[in-house]
């Protein structure tokens, strides 16, 4: 079965109100025979903590019972084969175990990235993105050391019972009762001591907490706290918090403490009390017991006793993973996908759009984000977006992308509705400059350049020029190829917002959109930005969500929005002198700037 086959695999399954061991095992259904080789290869190399008891015992019969030289020799040849036999078993075992994990967790980290690249943006809106890395890195992560956990420890566990009960079954089989009553007693009780101990630690680890977030605190509030001279305040607050911690500290070692005492004093008590029972039988001759059944008997009950403690040390590691295979599920099985599968392609755009009583609400919205929305546009027309915050700007502008769809009206691009097509293809003629410029660590190149391969020094150079980027670019260190850092942290802000449109310039769109791609910036700035603009929006369809309106005085056509209403539509003469919304927008901020100037 190939990649992408096992990859809709995860896709299609449904992870919802299923058992998370159904799902572990619908994961590693391809992996079944590495698992089995795996598991098979760590039995032989393990075997070593079952038959070197068994040996050593029978080796100290021959000395004891003075038998022949051959069957001590014997002995010790099998116990060197199985010392030795420990080295490439394991290395194979580890081979097969590393590959079946391995494979898993590339498919589930491959299939989350897969399905975000398919839920809609109004997912991403209700979403932390912090949470949805988490998913992608801790999550598997999580699911990958449950699984470790599980095939080393358990797998030592298990080998550790049944190598220990079978061989005490055959070789001294009346103290078998013994060892089943008592070693699973002793570890309960070793467990629940555990427990405790977990609890501690919670109430440790949620005073550090608090005194993380009161230390972040103290730092982000520090203008303030100087400025009203506060200082001793927060002071006291931190000291009570340390002073917490220390308590929670001090209670947490002491417990570590006892835990640890005790569980050793225990352990090591039930072994003496197997010793002393064993070596009495053997001693009275009863049950037929040897001085090297005393050593065999008192190694596999330790050994028992560790393997039933083992197992249950592995529960909070497989809640753990249960917990992140449910998480990795809300994203893997969410409804809220882009449906963009066997739809036709949008071949060319050339920039018409059409909106036809568009309305829109978002699922927390007490009213229509866009209502009844309706304008036809003129390919090549620049359309200016303005209105107060709230108004619906950028709710109209994700509905152009496609980020959001219209319950009730349509969207048409040069007369196709855009709800028949698949959305990537039309996307592939769009242009986005945002108010804040989106650049990742890598060189002006990689930035300017992102997803469309390899590009000419002569079309990226054009593209730097048309933005008003190419002399500053010429003036950094390495030119195009200089690191601009991460989010672009060694440029200026008017610098990023150049390279931001050389980005949208490069592609050559038929629809631009520029989401108050000024607004953050100084008058200077601006004006050299907005010549670049001016560069980017000939002969394309553009729209442009304005906060300053002298920026939008030369569009074609300034749609007013309010509360989602489209309330006013005109031209910058047309509606300045019209005695609305846009005059009194405009004649507030011409006021405000007369103001600065004074």
């Amino acid at each position: 079965m190939n990649r992408g086959r096992l990859r809709n695999a995860e896709l299609e399954h449904k992870y919802v109100g299923e058992s998370p061991i159904r799902t572990l095992f619908f994961l590693f259904e391809e992996q079944k025979l590495r698992v089995l080789l795996a598991f098979l290869f760590f039995t032989i190399k393990h075997s070593p903590t079952w038959v070197m008891p068994l040996l050593t015992a029978n080796t100290i019969d021959v000395i004891a019972s003075h038998k022949s030289l051959s069957e001590l020799f014997i002995n010790i040849a099998i116990l060197t084969l199985v010392t030795l036999q420990n080295w490439p078993m394991n290395l194979l075992y580890v081979k097969f175990q590393s590959r079946a994990i391995r494979e898993v967790e590339n498919r589930l980290r491959s299939a989350l990235v897969e399905r975000m690249q398919q839920l809609t943006m109004g997912f991403y809106l209700k979403s932390n993105v912090g949470v949805l890395q988490t998913k992608v890195v801790r999550d598997v992560e999580n699911i990958e050391q449950m699984v470790r956990n599980l095939s080393d420890g358990g797998s030592t566990a298990v080998n550790g019972i049944i190598g220990a009960i079978v061989i005490t079954a055959i070789k001294v089989p009346i103290f078998l009762p013994f060892f089943l009553l008592l070693a699973p007693a002793i570890a309960v009780f070793i467990s629940k001591l555990r427990f405790r101990l977990r609890s501690r630690n919670e109430e440790f680890r949620g005073e550090i907490e608090v005194m993380s977030a009161r230390v972040n605190e103290m730092t982000s509030l520090m203008p303030i706290t100087r400025a009203h001279g506060l200082e001793q305040s927060a002071l006291q607050t931190m000291y009570d918090s340390f002073g917490n911690v220390k308590r929670a500290g001090f209670r947490l070692d002491i417990f570590n403490a006892k835990f640890g005492a005790l569980s050793w004093v225990t352990f090591q008590m039930a072994n003496v009390l197997c010793l002393a029972v064993a070596s009495y039988c053997a001693i009275k001759g009863k049950f037929g017991v040897t001085i090297g059944d005393v050593v065999l008997l008192t190694a596999f009950f330790g050994q028992l006793i560790g393997s039933v403690i083992l197992l249950s040390s592995l529960m909070p590691v497989i809640a753990k993973g249960f917990a992140s295979i449910r998480s990795l599920g809300e994203v893997l099985e969410s409804p809220d996908i882009e449906e963009n599968a066997d739809k036709p392609a949008i071949e060319e755009v050339v920039g018409a759009v059409e909106f036809d009583h568009v309305t829109f609400k978002y699922p927390l919205g007490n009213r229509d984000a866009i209502n009844n929305f309706s304008v036809s546009v003129k390919p090549g027309d620049m359309i200016a977006l303005v209105g107060p915050s709230g108004s619906g700007k950028s709710t109209l502008i994700n509905l152009v992308i496609g980020f959001l769809r219209p319950q009730i009206g349509s969207i048409s691009i040069d007369g196709h509705d855009l709800s028949k097509f698949d959305l990537r293809t039309f996307r592939r003629f769009i242009s986005v400059v945002p108010q804040e410029s989106v650049l990742f660590e890598g060189s002006v190149r990689d930035n300017v350049t992102y997803g469309l391969g390899s590009v000419t020094d002569k079309r990226l150079t054009n593209a730097l020029r048309a933005a008003n980027a190419l002399d500053f670019v010429n003036e950094l260190p390495e030119g195009i190829d200089t690191l601009v850092g991460e989010r672009g942290a060694r440029i200026s802000g008017g610098q990023k917002q150049r390279l931001a449109i050389a980005r949208a310039l490069i592609r050559n769109p038929r629809i631009l959109i520029l989401d108050e791609a000024t607004s953050s910036l100084d008058s200077q700035t601006e004006s050299a930005i907005q010549t670049a603009l001016e560069s980017l929006m000939q002969n394309r369809t553009t729209f442009v969500v304005a906060h300053r309106l002298s920026t939008v005085q030369k569009a074609d056509l300034i749609l007013v929005l309010d509360k989602g209403e489209l309330i006013e539509c005109g031209n910058h003469k047309e509606l300045v002198g019209a005695g609305g919304l846009y005059q009194r927008l405009y004649e507030a901020q011409s006021f405000s700037t007369d103001v600065q100037e004074k």
